[in-house]
């Protein structure tokens, strides 16, 4: 089927996982993928009918109950409980998008062959995704440490027909859905309970969404910046790649790069400038939004590697004849790089907070505000507040949350990641670096009309025009919320090669 993506042990990059979510792919389970989920449920079936030997999770109590024995006549009933005992999200719901993310991050980790799950189990999970029947998930009450135990919790309920989704468009009970679809609730074996709901899928389905957003915005935030520039009559000297060549940070020579292609052939770079030099936020491109390229670089890296990893526990292993109890679960890795990343996008927003001002301060030729008859015309004077006010936003919630640790489970598990608040903090971080960026276009865009009859660069006019085909050239005061909306609109639907 050519629009089916088949989940195998092949590496999942987060460009596939683009190409998966922007053209609707359904999902199917390779024969590798089945035979390794399979082989593995079989081994432990053996080994439970042979030992009575406790092994934590599938015949002993969770957290600081692992030394309660269970009987075999009760570990399906355990896996059961566990499920809906940690069922204790609250708090916002978690966007449909990122339900699915983890949806197919969840598969993918069970589907190694290291998790002991019926087959049965994984394919109701497909069965969901491709459906788009989406669990009811909370954004509060993961720890990130013992995996997201509460969200995944959630996740699955539905597998047991419990819980609600969202279907057709609706918010209903998952049993009612379960029985339109003609699907029987999933009876769980030993150890499939916490096979679910141990794992760090939140956290990487929230990290993945960001990152490619991010990797977006990071792009759109070279062009604004460009179209920045040449609405202040900047220089061109400060991306010359001599300069950058002799502090060779990658983000920093890809950023001068750029900037120098998207102002080729302008106009306005070419006259002959009157200042000797452009203030920080446009001298400093190169360096500051390199840094947070970079960063994006790592954060995808660590995330490349996660959501290609098993992370539940214990972990089995059918060549070694062993089952390891260990700490994949843990989110530190995520929770550290969530945090870097949240930085290094606040940042952006930061540096562009600081164009928008410089834009509207009066300085080398434009009228205040940006606008004509300044005074009885406020202009572009209260959109600049806007921006400031949710940059000081960002630069509160990049506040590491992986800093912190609080005890649970009686001090069995003694120091979490909190690496699921970082990840809800990440996106708000890029949600609200989504609107500084349309912020800073409005005025650069207005800026750049008081240069005419001069022409920027081809590419930069063409952006331009498809702009202001959404947010008009403001002549006189006008409600400008609802062209920080359009032009929010308006970049979240330019399309860019994630390999740009």
């Amino acid at each position: 089927m050519e629009n089916t993506h088949y989940i195998s042990s092949e590496l999942l990059q987060l460009e596939t996982l683009q190409e998966i979510i922007s053209e609707h792919k359904s999902l199917a389970l390779s024969d590798e993928a089945k035979l390794n989920i399979q082989k593995c449920r079989e081994y432990l079936d053996k080994k439970m009918d042979k030992s009575d030997e406790p092994i934590y999770g599938i015949n002993t109590g969770f957290g600081s109950l692992c030394n309660v024995k269970i009987s075999k006549e009760n570990l399906s009933q355990l896996q059961e409980n566990l499920v809906k005992s940690h069922a204790c999200g609250t708090g916002d719901e978690v966007p449909h998008e990122i339900v699915k993310i983890m949806l197919l991050l969840k598969i993918q980790s069970l589907s190694y062959g290291h998790s002991g799950v019926q087959v049965q189990t994984v394919e109701r999970l497909v069965d969901f995704y491709n459906n788009d029947v989406l669990p009811v998930i909370y954004t509060q009450g993961s720890l990130g440490a013992s995996g997201d135990l509460a969200p995944l919790a959630h996740l699955s309920l539905p597998l047991l027909g419990e819980g609600e989704v969202y279907y057709d468009g609706f918010r209903q009970p998952a049993k009612k859905v379960l029985e339109k679809m003609g699907w029987q609730p999933i009876v769980l074996q030993s150890k499939e309970g916490l096979a679910l709901l141990n794992g760090t899928q939140f956290m990487s389905a929230y990290g993945s969404y960001v990152l490619l957003k991010a990797m977006k915005y990071s792009y759109l935030a070279d062009v604004i910046a460009a179209i920045s520039l040449e609405g202040f009559d900047g220089r061109i000297e400060p991306f010359n790649e001599l300069i950058h060549f002799v502090r060779p940070h990658k983000g920093q020579i890809v950023t001068a790069q750029r900037m120098k292609e998207l102002l080729a052939d302008s106009q306005i770079i070419a006259q002959t400038k009157v200042h000797v030099q452009d203030p920080y936020s446009f001298r400093c491109i190169p360096q500051v939004h390199g840094a947070s390229k970079d960063t994006i670089d790592y954060v995808k890296k660590v995330f490349k590697t996660e959501i290609n990893s098993v992370t539940d526990n214990p972990n089995i292993f059918i060549d070694s004849d062993v089952i390891i109890s260990g700490g994949n679960f843990h989110g530190q890795p995520l929770a550290l790089a969530l945090d870097f990343l949240g930085i290094a996008l606040a940042e952006l927003g930061s540096i562009s907070e600081r164009r928008t001002y410089q834009l509207i301060s009066g300085l080398r030729g434009l009228p205040a505000f940006l606008v004509d008859n300044p005074g009885l015309n406020s202009g572009f004077m209260i959109p600049q507040y806007t921006a400031a006010s949710i940059a000081s936003q960002n630069k509160q919630l990049a506040t590491p949350a992986s800093v912190d640790s609080i005890v649970s489970s009686n001090g069995q598990e003694d120091h979490v990641s909190m690496g699921a608040n970082a990840a809800t903090k990440c996106l708000k971080i890029m949600e609200n670096l989504e609107r500084i960026l349309a912020i800073e276009l409005m005025n650069a865009s207005q800026a750049i009309e008081y240069r005419r009859p001069l022409q920027t660069s081809e590419f930069l006019e063409s952006f331009l025009k498809s702009y202001r085909e959404e947010v008009p050239l403001v002549k006189e005061d006008r409600i400008l919320h609802y062209d920080i909306e359009n032009s929010v609109a308006f970049l979240n639907s330019f399309m860019i090669d994630l390999d740009e």
